[in-house]
């Protein structure tokens, strides 16, 4: 029993930190190579994890090989636009000017309803509002409006807006988060003032908190305090 915890620790940890240096995709996401490694990682670390008559090494040497490999093709995918195009492939336009292209959707094994339902959730349920669609190399759907039925922006309008930064969030589960505060240039004793003018006597007591770029500060208290 604790040689199979070791052996399962162990390959966690490689798997892990083979699928951490690939990078943060989800696996919607993932090209179709990438998608084929992550299977054969997964594959060949859960086998020895169930049985331990296989050697570790077995499992662990076809792994690093692959990882090797990946880290291989993902630098020919990023320095070369052939080598890219090979790997990955190119997207497909399924709609242009407006029109249904047949043939690349026949290419692409997409039927009108998949189509449809793809535009539905992207927020287009009407097909005559859309002046492209493309399939993209990861298999998602990208979907350009035409002109007349795009969201209005303040610089349609010509409204000039403020800069807006991304707020910084400064309490976490109770946890004073000091960086954050030292990127805003405040402090602990100012965060404390504040709450207690807010009638909240223990950072403790709050759940969460941030502060946007114009200063305001938004905070929420622990309904059920865990004890």
């Amino acid at each position: 029993m604790f040689i199979v915890i070791i052996r399962t620790i162990i390959l966690y940890t490689i798997v892990f930190l083979t699928f951490r240096v690939m990078g943060k995709r989800q696996i919607g996401e993932l090209q179709p190579y990438e998608l084929a490694i992550t299977i054969m990682i997964s594959a060949l670390a859960s086998i020895p994890m169930q049985d331990t008559d296989i050697p570790l090494i077995n499992s662990l040497t076809p792994i690093i090989l692959i990882f090797s490999i990946q880290i291989y093709m993902s630098a020919i995918t990023t320095k070369s636009i052939t080598g890219r195009r090979i790997i990955c492939g190119k997207p497909t336009i399924l709609i242009e000017n407006g029109q249904i292209v047949e043939g690349e959707l026949n290419k692409s094994r997409i039927n009108i309803n998949e189509l449809l339902e793809e535009l539905r959730t992207k927020g287009y349920p009407d097909i005559s509002e859309i002046e492209f669609a493309f399939i993209e190399t990861n298999g998602s759907l990208s979907v350009i409006p035409k002109s007349q039925k795009r969201p209005v922006t303040p610089e349609d309008l010509n409204i000039a807006t403020d800069y807006e930064g991304i707020p910084h969030p400064i309490i976490i589960d109770g946890q004073i988060h000091t960086k954050n505060l030292e990127k805003v240039g405040l402090t602990k004793e100012w965060i404390k003032q504040e709450l207690i003018s807010l009638g909240i006597n223990n950072t403790s007591d709050v759940f969460f908190a941030n502060l946007d770029s114009n200063g305001n500060l938004f905070y929420q208290v622990y309904r059920q305090k865990n004890n």
